[in-house]
């Protein structure tokens, strides 16, 4: 598998948000979305190969036991993920996995939650939202908002799928002007978490 990175940090974002964490970036990306602050994981070529034991060696030298696979999109590789994945839940390690919402995964939830990142309109792309009904209440669906535009696809989206039984955060695009959000959430009364993208907050990788 080809990986781009592997380091520890704190969870940014999502419900393990502030938690000490191992990142496991995949290269490579079927979308190329606006706002994307991981240009450098798009390509394929990019990263070093790596087996899932080698990745799996590491997870056990870190120490860590939780694990946050993202990309990228890791389920691009996900014939390879899926072992890694399950030796890691042998393992007892928690692991997260952070999806742009195009590719089926219901192949990776018996050992992993998942944060499918809805694409919004700023982003120029788009997820198949048919897979949200694949979410259950142990994963999370993410909308990361950069204008109005963004906020009112999301309220159509939550509204077109009321059974959605997986929390839902809220994003700002990182720099742009958060009040407004922030004012409409609670002025609406929306069932979503709001979250600021920590670890651009703290400047930590």
């Amino acid at each position: 598998m080809r990986i781009t990175e592997t380091f520890v940090s704190l969870q940014g974002e999502g419900l393990r948000q502030g938690m000490p964490c191992m990142f496991v970036r995949f290269a490579g990306c079927n979308l190329h979305c606006a706002w994307c602050d991981t240009r450098y994981s798009l390509n394929n070529s990019q990263g070093i190969e790596m087996t899932p034991e080698e990745v799996m060696q590491a997870v056990i030298a870190s120490g860590m036991r939780y694990v946050c696979i993202t990309g990228g999109e890791p389920l691009l590789q996900k014939e390879e993920l899926v072992p890694l994945i399950a030796a890691m839940h042998e393992a007892g390690v928690a692991v997260d996995i952070e999806t742009n919402g195009t590719i089926p995964f219901d192949e990776v939830q018996e050992f992993a939650s998942v944060c499918m990142d809805v694409k919004c309109p700023s982003s120029g792309e788009m997820s198949d939202l048919s897979l949200l009904d694949l979410l259950r209440s142990a994963d999370s669906a993410k909308f990361v908002i950069g204008d109005e535009a963004d906020y009112l696809y999301m309220v159509e989206v939550l509204a077109a799928h009321p059974h959605l039984s997986a929390p839902v955060c809220i994003t700002p695009v990182f720099g742009t002007d958060v009040k407004w959000l922030v004012e409409t959430i609670i002025a609406e009364k929306l069932p979503v978490r709001f979250q600021l993208q920590l670890h651009k907050v703290v400047n930590i990788p």
